[in-house]
């Protein structure tokens, strides 16, 4: 994990621009590098390094000998770079796993190179012998990427919005700057002043179709075709734990965040497992967050004390919640209600794990949730079909809500995130099942899941087999909902008026409640007119839901209701 940024075709000084780049150090703790372009005075990279592999030549922009004429800044981890390498005889001069994008560019241009990448990565990549820039953004989007185009081609591209929004440019007061699509990768024509033109943005992988990586894959071939229950457990078994162990690439400490729900105890136990057969030296730290006696410390005791981690507990009030909002909101660059309200825990949590430890590569078990329908209002889905293609949107706008969640909160401490429920073999399984089976079963979602690891006795039973709750929720008593918490300190922060007017002050995604209204001046604060960074709020659908929480569903029933 890192921040990258890049401008290309500046009319203002670089001196005065790079500032704008201190604004994602967070990112990269450990150095920070500014590089001019050679022949291009007004083009230049800015890096923020954390070091998690090769300690001694990680810094970027990556340039190597034998392409002197190219350059490039990623973000991410490439996790099949030593397959790749053993694959088409690539000779590296590092030990930096995205050193393999040169190569594969070099070989076989940006279309392969982004296809054959496994991993999580934003890139950007400058061939100066074809005046060309290059920008790419893996399947999910876990890592992030933004840019800023102007009509007369000035470029900027930062890991985060608010690495863009203060540029200056003279023919643009407030330039757009947006998202870069994940699954994508665009070509930009450099021209000799150094400003750019698009010339294509091409979608470079669909996560229902099986990655063309899987030639190199460590997995060999799955038994396919054949959708029997028995071989459908054993397959997401397999590619579960192949996920996992692909991601143990690191020279910093692991820890795993571990709420105590299906996702991530399930991350937990195989991390665990792996590291012992891997003879890793020290113990895995897992870390809970909540208030006193929540349901998620009290699982994740159980999970932990079973599995055998070293845990921390993360205990906080109200107060400290509510004091850390404006600071969660500047992070995350959305208002989405229930990205904040889930971003908060996360963001204590990691702000822990920052000061009080030394791990550093931190497993999650984010897309779990949309990959297998794990969300409470897939009981009422009309039809398999449409659970499936439900599951699917949810997945395509993971860069916007859950995936967006897990990066910032934890990148705001400077830690590395891994989440393994999102690979890219994994999930192109899964979605390749008849929708039938990914459905939620007997009044229990992630019912394929569950089962498939019913007899491995990773988990005790109870934790396997326990509902859905949502992190927002289930770091408060059941008594009262952190969301409730919540709405009685803003209840008296918003005037009712305020309330009434506020399709006047935001005409795009007006705020309903006062909890959004409360959201939208902060997010405004800081970002000030962006607020189509959000295409629509997160709800569930299919129920008549005034509030994205799972607890205000009908289906919800917590453990002690029982």
């Amino acid at each position: 994990m890192c921040g990258i940024w890049a401008l290309f075709g500046s009319d203002e000084c670089l001196s005065v621009q790079c500032l704008s780049a201190m604004k994602i150090a967070h990112r990269g703790p450990d150095a920070f590098r500014f590089e001019n372009v050679n022949g291009f005075t007004n083009c230049c990279f800015g890096f923020h390094r954390l070091a998690v592999v090769d300690q001694l030549y990680g810094m970027q922009p990556i340039r190597v000998k034998k392409f002197p004429y190219l350059w490039l800044c990623y973000n991410g981890e490439i996790y099949n770079f030593k397959q790749l390498q053993k694959q088409f005889g690539f000779e590296y001069q590092t030990l930096v796993d995205g050193e393999v994008i040169l190569h594969l560019y070099n070989r076989g241009g940006i279309e392969q190179t982004a296809s054959m990448l496994d991993g999580v990565f934003a890139f950007i990549l400058l061939d100066t012998a074809n005046r060309k820039v290059f920008l790419a953004r893996d399947t999910y989007g876990v890592r992030p990427l933004f840019k800023v185009l102007t009509d007369d081609g000035f470029l900027g591209v930062c890991s985060e919005a608010k690495g863009l929004i203060n540029l200056k440019h003279s023919t643009s007061l407030c330039p757009k700057v947006e998202p870069f699509l994940p699954g994508h990768y665009e070509v930009l024509d450099l021209k000799p002043s150094g400003k750019v033109a698009s010339v294509e943005l091409v979608k470079f992988h669909s996560y229902k179709d099986e990655p063309l990586h899987v030639v190199c894959d460590t997995v060999e071939n799955l038994p396919s075709g054949s959708f029997d229950l028995e071989t459908v457990k054993s397959n997401i078994r397999v590619l579960f734990e192949n996920a996992v162990r692909k991601r143990l690439m690191a020279h910093r400490r692991i820890g795993c965040l571990l709420s105590g729900g299906l996702d991530s105890s399930l991350v937990a136990a195989v991390l665990l497992k792996l590291m012992k057969e891997m003879n890793i030296s020290y113990p895995l730290q897992t870390f809970a967050i909540g208030m006193e006696n929540s349901p998620d410390l009290l699982a994740a005791r159980k999970v932990a004390a079973h599995i055998g981690s070293e845990h921390h507990e993360v205990i906080f009030n109200s107060e400290e919640g509510i004091q850390a909002i404006e600071d969660v909101i500047f992070s995350l660059e959305t208002y989405d209600i229930t990205t904040v309200r889930a971003s908060i825990g996360m963001y204590l949590v990691s702000k822990y794990i920052r000061k009080k430890t030394d791990s550093v590569v931190i497993f999650s078990g984010e897309g779990s949730d949309e990959l297998t329908q794990g969300y409470i209002y897939f009981h009422k889905a009309p039809s398999p079909e449409e659970a499936a293609e439900e599951s699917e949107r949810l997945l395509k706008e993971l860069y916007l809500f859950d995936v967006l969640r897990a990066d910032r909160t934890t990148a705001a401490h400077g830690l590395e995130l891994r989440v393994p429920f999102l690979d890219h073999r994994f999930t192109s399984y899964y979605l390749s099942l008849p929708a039938e089976l990914r459905t939620p079963k007997n009044g229990i979602e992630k019912y394929l899941l569950r089962q498939s690891f019913e007899d491995s006795n990773l988990l005790p039973k109870e934790i396997l087999w326990r509902p859905k709750e949502a992190f927002s929720d289930g770091i408060a008593s059941v008594k009262k909902s952190w969301f409730s918490i919540l709405q009685d300190y803003i209840d008296q922060q918003v005037d009712d008026l305020l309330l009434e007017k506020a399709v006047e002050k935001y005409s795009f995604n007006p705020p309903k409640t006062k909890e959004s209204y409360y959201y939208r001046q902060i997010f405004e604060k800081h970002y000030s007119g962006q607020s189509n960074w959000l295409p629509h709020y997160w709800m569930p659908r299919w129920v008549k839901a005034t509030d994205p929480s799972a607890r205000t569903l009908k289906h919800y029933k917590s453990a002690t209701q029982e």
